[in-house]
């Protein structure tokens, strides 16, 4: 139990964890996944997260555990052909991760989501999370329209905007 970490999450304030995904940043990152979107059948989930609840923290779950949770919560698995993808922001512990499902991960594999990740983090710890944010969702745009190019019917099945807890 990393008493550190569990301190920390319990003692920052919300908006001062989330401060650098303010409306603006949310509304590009929102518009950034609706054209995303319209190129490809994949399906796209944004999560940004301040402090981690209590349960999660004391139970000490990685970071990587908390994207999986959160990628069964929004139900970024229900999609059609499995192409959800959930990109995790976890502020306080300066960490991103993404959850692929298996019918888009099955054909990039955990290299490409790490790396992506990795240049979202450095991004990040520059100071430039839309930026950031906004490349790593074009990288991630470009996958899933390589792999699942556009149908004539391309349903909107997870909305678009981003999610902040």
């Amino acid at each position: 139990m990393d008493i550190l970490r569990i301190g920390k999450h319990l003692l920052a304030p919300q908006w001062w964890a989330v401060r650098h995904f303010g409306k603006p940043a949310l509304a590009a990152v929102e518009a950034a996944i609706a054209a995303s979107e319209q190129r490809h059948r994949g399906e796209l989930r944004f999560v940004v997260e301040g402090a981690l609840p209590p349960a999660h923290l004391f139970s000490g779950n990685s970071v990587r555990q908390r994207a999986i949770d959160l990628f069964a919560q929004l139900r970024v698995w229900d999609t059609a052909e499995n192409s959800g993808v959930l990109v995790y922001v976890q502020m306080l512990d300066h960490k991103v991760e993404i959850v692929a499902d298996r019918g888009i991960n099955q054909r990039v594999g955990q290299h490409f989501w790490d790396a992506v990740c990795a240049r979202m983090e450095t991004e990040f710890g520059a100071g430039r999370f839309e930026a950031g944010a906004l490349a790593a969702l074009d990288e991630i745009t470009q996958a899933l329209a390589t792999h699942f190019p556009p149908a004539a019917d391309n349903p909107n099945e997870l909305p678009d905007r981003p999610v902040v807890l």
